[in-house]
């Protein structure tokens, strides 16, 4: 299929913006059926106000918590807050320990 670009009117501030060819594609490849109805800057607006500024605009940052690695003692940190009944390990040694799927 064949793309043109599209200028489309931003629903947020009204300005035009222009829809590439390309980004048509990415649309299709990723199965969005639906054209964007904000222009690039309100789309990001948007994420910002939704997520906060997280780098990524997608992501909260997670907490980390500190742990020293029940298998080989190196210094890590992990997503989750370890209780103390469960060994806690490194992201090197859980690859080696960690049942296998």
């Amino acid at each position: 299929m064949s793309f043109q670009d599209k200028s489309i009117q931003c629903s947020d501030c009204g300005a035009t913006f222009t829809f590439s060819a390309e980004e048509q594609e990415f649309f299709q490849s990723k199965g969005y059926t639906n054209e964007p109805k904000r222009c690039p800057s309100c789309r990001q607006a948007r994420k910002t106000e939704r997520y906060g500024n997280s780098g990524s605009g997608y992501r909260t940052q997670r907490q980390m918590f500190p742990v020293k690695c029940a298998q080989c003692g190196k210094d890590t940190e992990v997503p989750f807050e370890p209780r103390g009944d469960k060994p806690v390990y490194c992201s090197d040694c859980y690859r080696k320990v960690r049942p296998s799927r």
